[in-house]
């Protein structure tokens, strides 16, 4: 029986799959940068004399998304080396590195930490 002809669109579509994953946790880390700063825009008006409801709550819940953001992007690359460790090496394209995609994975869930401490403290 004849051995099917390396297809490398399989590693191609895990490749998208993990930067949708990297796309999906930067917008919610982006977005938790926003609810906890805006908690800060809110103590502004409230110290200048105009009265805003607030609970001080949007510190917490912009970090929650910041973590959340992390786990996206964290699970993102874990799937991603779990999935290109079970193709077979004839259908990696030969250019390619999976290794930089990986890098960069992991260095914006350490961004997203660090943020998520900046946020805290």
């Amino acid at each position: 029986m004849p051995q099917p002809a390396p297809d490398p669109r399989v590693y191609f579509a895990a490749e998208r799959t993990l930067l949708a994953w990297l796309r999906t946790g930067i917008t919610i880390m982006a977005f938790g940068f926003v609810v906890a700063r805006f908690g800060l825009f809110l103590r502004l008006v409230q110290a200048q004399g105009g009265t805003v409801p607030g609970h001080g709550l949007s510190p917490y819940l912009g970090c929650t998304l910041v973590g959340l953001g992390v786990l996206a992007t964290a699970g993102g690359a874990l799937e991603y080396q779990r999935f290109c460790r079970t193709i077979p090496p004839a259908d990696l394209p030969g250019s390619s590195s999976f290794r930089f995609v990986v890098l960069l994975s992991w260095a914006m869930v350490l961004m997203g930490a660090a943020l998520t401490v900046v946020l805290l403290v």
